[in-house]
């Protein structure tokens, strides 16, 4: 299984390698629910569906493009996601984090991570960006279960420091210098696909959650176990344990893009 699993990244890897019109990425950029703006400030020189990567799958989440881009933001090298695969559409853990693992082995060092979510803590505002400074597994699975694959990381990697605090400065610089109302939090992850309750709410708000979501923690937990350095940031786009829509949470995503697309191109131009 170990090898079959190797197999399968290494592959994939490959792939990406010769749809990238042979650019290799130094950075990888998942873009969440409405976020592909960031694409906007690349200078694009390949693009591809997620069908076209081995072990992949086109997303059928509305506000997930499921494109794979690649370019340059300034000398940096970018492979962006625009979209993602998640849990609840029914994809295997494995799948759902194969491009992470894929450009690690390209030899990617540093992964921004975005997404929609939920403000649980009351000084967030809908359309805000938060920086996740932390975050609380919570959704009943970890890309890390089974037979460790000693040649990407160690069996047990440190989590307690996953979102690098080199990103985190960088990233209050870039906010200040932007005029950008920058939050920070944690961020908890959740299986969806539904909205939360109100007693869900109060309960993540006791354990400690600002926001949550149902995506990107297992993004953090490969990229980490690869020796990845880690930046991630959510756009709130509703109040958790309030009835929303997803269609609501798309509008209130499109209003705060610019603001988080800024961010992040910032943030790259300064590497």
């Amino acid at each position: 299984m170990t090898d079959e699993r190797l197999s399968a990244i290494r592959h994939a890897a490959n792939e990406i390698e010769s749809l990238s019109g042979g650019l290799i990425p130094e950075v990888l950029v998942v873009l969440g629910s409405g976020l592909g703006a960031v694409i906007d400030g690349m200078e694009v020189v390949a693009e591809a569906p997620f069908a076209a990567l081995p072990g992949f799958a086109d997303s059928n989440v509305i506000g997930h493009a499921g494109r794979f881009v690649f370019g340059r933001i300034g000398s940096v090298a970018v492979m962006a996601m625009s979209g993602r695969l998640h849990l609840y559409e029914g994809h295997p853990i494995d799948r759902v984090v194969l491009p992470v693992r894929a450009a690690a082995a390209l030899g990617c060092r540093l992964l921004i991570v975005t997404n929609a979510a939920g403000g649980i803590a009351t000084h967030l505002r809908v359309g805000q960006t938060m920086m996740i400074t932390d975050h609380i597994n919570l959704m009943g699975v970890n890309p890390l279960i089974g037979p460790n694959l000693d040649q990407i990381g160690v069996r047990f990697p440190p989590m307690a420091d996953a979102y690098s605090p080199r990103l985190c400065e960088l990233a209050r610089t870039v906010a200040r210098e932007q005029g950008t109302d920058l939050a920070e939090g944690v961020y908890a992850g959740v299986p969806g696909p539904v909205f939360e309750t109100a007693a869900e709410t109060r309960y993540l708000r006791t354990i400690g959650a600002d926001a949550v979501g149902m995506s990107t923690i297992p993004e953090v937990i490969v990229a980490r176990h690869a020796g990845m350095e880690i930046a991630g940031f959510s756009l709130i786009a509703n109040c958790a344990g309030l009835t929303e829509t997803h269609a609501e949470v798309l509008a209130a995503v499109e209003a705060g893009t610019p603001a988080m697309a800024g961010l992040v191109t910032g943030i790259l131009a300064r590497l």
